[in-house]
């Protein structure tokens, strides 16, 4: 007798036997589910509190600027556009926008390259840079509210510190009514701006000069390049993604202007010294336009924002390119 063995289908090498590969994959989707939701994790907590601190008020001010409303209750009295359309018939914002336009002038002018000269001083290998440093610095390190008080003494009118040394050297006449005088209330706001803050510009050069190698100064020096030609074509060029970015924050710094001049002035005398922040806070907290105060806020954040937009679109691209391209050639 002759017996046929058919074969099992069931015996087959691959029935009731995982894919080598099968365990590997799996263990990499576990990993990868795990990093995914540790990431969601820590990321929840800082979207709740943006989304609430932030998103929500933003929002809210959006919505309230199409309404009349004291700030009680909730808004009912629709107006339209007709808060923002007021916005441009205000003298009071229209000066506003003047006075950020001569406090960003200003400030690129005058403040920037002070700072500029500064660092590229301290850069240098002179005895104490260490000490300069800190004492120039430390302006910056104060609260806006400490400083305004501090040269509302120094500039009080006929009895503070200004008035005093210049009555010392033989310049009497020269100070008075500092923040009172509407002739010189915004150039002497400009100076205590330029105290509080050219230090911290002037650290922002002062880490991009550490940053430009020394071989390329060297060389220049070499091939007989003077101090201002080295300046000019190699430290400058090389600095110039820190100084567009100085220059950024200190336009977005100039147009949300708001503590330092509440407490020197309040935007006195007579609305010469007054910012966009200042009349947005006059008029939510002091007379109780919260709609149309509401319009101003949004008139700052879309001047802020086009503000942005366009100097990434059109200054910063450069210096984003080259961060994106260093990215991926490090990645691959």
């Amino acid at each position: 007798m002759t017996s046929t063995f058919l074969p099992d289908k069931r015996s087959g090498p691959d029935v009731g036997v995982p894919s080598p590969a099968a365990g590997p994959a799996r263990g990499r989707t576990r990993r990868r589910a795990v990093h995914w939701l540790t990431a969601v994790g820590f990321q929840v907590p800082a979207l709740v509190l943006f989304g609430t601190l932030v998103l929500l008020p933003m929002l809210f001010a959006l919505y309230a600027s199409f309404f009349r409303w004291g700030g009680f209750g909730m808004p009912d009295d629709y107006i339209g556009g007709d808060n923002f359309t007021r916005l441009f018939q205000d003298p009071v914002f229209l000066g506003d926008l003047w006075r950020c336009l001569l406090l960003v002038g200003l400030s690129l002018l005058l403040q920037l390259p002070f700072a500029l000269a500064l660092a590229v001083a301290l850069n240098q290998r002179i005895r104490g840079r260490a000490v300069y440093r800190m004492l120039f610095f430390a302006p910056y390190i104060l609260s806006e509210a400490i400083t305004g008080v501090l040269f509302s003494m120094i500039f009080a009118p006929d009895d503070g510190l200004a008035d005093h040394v210049l009555g010392a050297i033989g310049l009497d006449g020269v100070g008075g009514q500092w923040f009172a005088d509407p002739s010189t209330v915004m150039a002497t706001l400009f100076l205590v701006m330029t105290w509080k803050y050219f230090g911290f510009h002037m650290m922002l050069y002062l880490a991009g000069l550490q940053s430009i190698p020394a071989e390329l100064t060297e060389a220049a020096l070499i091939d007989g390049a003077g101090p201002w030609q080295r300046f000019r074509n190699v430290t400058l060029p090389l600095l110039a993604p820190t100084l567009r970015i100085s220059v950024f924050l200190s336009v977005i710094g100039s147009i949300q202007l708001f503590d330092l001049v509440w407490v020197v002035t309040a935007g006195g005398p007579d609305h010469h010294s007054e910012t966009m922040a200042v009349t947005m806070f006059q008029y939510g907290f002091k007379r109780y336009q919260v709609g149309y105060a509401s319009a101003i806020s949004v008139a700052m954040f879309g001047i802020s924002l086009v503000f942005a937009l366009a100097y990434q679109r059109f200054v910063l691209r450069r210096d984003l390119q080259g961060a994106t391209t260093t990215m991926r050639g490090g990645g691959s």
